[in-house]
């Protein structure tokens, strides 16, 4: 494919490796020296405005920029005819991404959403686990997952509404839902607190849920920007058995998938571990499944709609929390 890449921050660098094979047409950041510097690795045009990105002769367009432009510039390649990789939350609002999704559907252009923690390989091995059935059906999932950020973190865009839409829940907080679903379907809220405990922002630095399926299934669920040391810890559990995953590799620690299968006498389970060393593959992979959802004309893994469903949730517990 020929892209454009939009945002040339860390993530679009990410996005820009994982892009072997095609052609990236043009990079663009309002920033003309990072802009510049991500032209120079890539072969790519720099420019400085994002409609003249989407307007070149691109197939497709990913959108890695703050959160506040998100949303018109994924819109924007859309109404050109583009496809889209756009990374979550997708928009500030509910409101903003579901005109995404309308015009993805109008258009027939496909729109994915970069969660891109569905394909960590420990989450893919898990995902054959639980589809073989040997867990049996699934009860509930308890996951945490936070950092400990770092100083003048209160002063960052991330901690600032206007720009991200809200704090820590739509931050790492999104992953964790859209995991959850991943693996027990839609869910609504039950309870959840946003509150801000350390940093002094206006926003909230830890997130608490308690999500429900409509089959009764529930995700305990904690997102925190006060961890200290950070973590990554996601249990699926199933009648017979559970999966825990650990780690997702960097300064999160190695990736681990820990299998748990009951026996019939119960007592201590049959335990297998998967350990997955190395750098993250995670980013090649989701962009691989993007290519191939534009080529074969399917729902990518992870795209608008579940973009949607996450911010749907989100909304719900901004609105309960600060009501």
């Amino acid at each position: 494919m020929r892209l454009a890449i939009v945002g040339c921050g860390l993530i679009g660098g990410k996005r820009a490796a994982a892009a072997t094979g095609h052609e990236i047409v043009v990079v663009c950041d309002r920033d003309a020296v990072r802009a510049g510097q991500l032209a120079q690795k890539t072969g790519a045009r720099a420019v400085a405005d994002w409609r003249e990105a989407v307007a070149a002769d691109v197939d497709a367009v990913i959108v890695a920029t703050t959160h506040d432009q998100l949303a018109a510039i994924a819109l924007g390649a859309v109404e050109a005819g583009r496809h889209v990789l756009v990374e979550k939350p997708a928009g500030r609002t509910l409101a903003e991404v579901r005109r995404i999704a309308a015009a993805a559907e109008k258009h027939k252009r496909i729109v994915k959403a970069g969660f891109n923690h569905r394909f960590h390989p420990a989450f893919v091995k898990a995902r054959e686990i639980a589809d073989s059935g040997v867990l049996g059906p699934l009860m509930f999932v308890r996951a945490r997952y936070g950092h400990g950020g770092r100083l003048g973190y209160e002063k960052e865009w991330r901690a600032q509404p206007a720009i991200s839409g809200g704090g820590e829940l739509i931050d790492q907080g999104s992953h964790l839902i859209d995991l959850s679903r991943w693996f027990l379907g839609d869910l609504t809220v039950d309870y959840a607190a946003v509150p801000t405990l350390f940093w002094k922002m206006d926003a909230d630095d830890n997130c608490f849920m308690a999500l429900r399926s409509g089959a009764g299934q529930m995700a305990w669920l904690h997102a925190s920007w006060t961890e200290w040391k950070n973590t990554f810890s996601f249990e699926i559990f199933g009648r017979d058995g559970k999966l825990v995953i650990d780690g997702l590799g960097g300064s999160y620690g190695q990736e681990r998938l820990t299998f748990y299968r009951m026996l019939p006498q119960m007592g201590p389970p049959e335990t297998t571990v998967f350990e997955y060393p190395g750098q993250d593959g995670s980013w090649d992979a989701e962009f691989a499944d993007f290519v191939s959802a534009v080529n074969d004309g399917r729902r990518p893994c992870g795209d608008i709609a579940d973009a949607v469903a996450n911010l749907t949730i989100v909304e719900d517990i901004y609105r309960r929390f600060r009501s």
